[in-house]
């Protein structure tokens, strides 16, 4: 069995809004939108990971609220263990730092725009208001 690279999503909410990246073209699924996030390094905790991919790839600071939940899905590129953590923001204005976009979006927005499939379920919950 392949062993499955451990990732976070961080799902930033300030007031009504979620924030969403744009992938780089680089990158797997390069077209998509995403909720920021990445590989946790060894000994990292998903939250601490959660907080530091979020200030690499945006430069704003996040405060850890909860794990949402967390699951496996196999991609062509690889198995991955996505574990997905609601944040406040904290401070700072999100840049282009390692994605190639960004959006402050309200939950019935998420339709218009194309996300990596294992990030659907999170995504309906959120619309529905159910996380």
């Amino acid at each position: 069995m392949k062993k499955a690279i451990e990732a976070c999503a961080a799902v930033i909410q300030k007031g009504e809004k979620f924030l969403i990246t744009k992938r780089l073209k680089t990158s797997p699924m390069g077209h998509c939108w995403e909720f920021p996030g990445g590989k946790i390094e060894p000994g990292e905790s998903v939250e601490a990971c959660a907080i530091r991919e979020v200030r690499e790839e945006t430069g704003i600071e996040v405060k850890v609220e909860r794990r949402l939940q967390d699951l496996h899905y196999d991609y062509p590129h690889g198995l991955i263990h996505l574990y997905f953590v609601l944040c406040s923001h904290v401070s700072g204005e999100p840049q282009t730092i390692e994605c190639a976009d960004f959006r402050w979006i309200e939950p019935h927005e998420f339709a218009k725009f194309e996300f990596p499939p294992a990030d659907v379920g999170v995504i309906e919950a959120l619309v529905k208001g159910t996380l």
